[in-house]
């Protein structure tokens, strides 16, 4: 991963091989980023998405291998228990020009991830919501 940091702006790309939401979150803690959101387009062969079940209150997954483009990375940036929380979701192009989306559980990039990181001034912290099932934004 390499990245530039312009003002209240991070330029990053993330390379062949690295996990994206794990490299966004070891950048989010070393820039002690704690409120912002990100955009992003890339690459991706092995990704793991999920779509929130809202009556069992469970994630369902699903696991896409093979090559499929990052058309759109969108998604904000928090804070739970004081460390980086990523709320990402994305769309994917299969092999056949159909798109695929949910939310990012995980992955891997295959060619490159280029992003833009909006860094917002201050902190908003997350809690677990028992009726949704779900980790909040909380605005004491």
């Amino acid at each position: 991963m390499q990245y530039k940091r312009l003002n209240h702006k991070v330029i990053v790309r993330i390379d062949k091989g690295e996990e994206l939401v794990d490299s966004l979150k070891t950048l989010c803690k070393d820039l002690n980023i704690t409120l912002g959101t990100i955009v992003g387009i890339g690459a991706t062969n092995k990704c793991t998405l999920g779509l929130f079940n809202t009556l069992t209150k469970k994630y369902q997954t699903k696991d896409f291998t093979g090559d499929h483009e990052i058309t759109s990375l969108n998604g904000n940036i928090t804070t739970m228990n004081n460390e980086p929380y990523l709320h990402l979701h994305i769309t994917l192009c299969t092999i056949e020009h159909k798109a695929v989306s949910g939310h990012l559980n995980s992955a891997v990039i295959s060619a490159t991830f280029e992003g833009v990181i909006d860094i917002i001034d201050g902190k908003v912290e997350r809690g677990f919501n028992d009726d949704v099932g779900l980790n909040l934004m909380s605005f004491p």
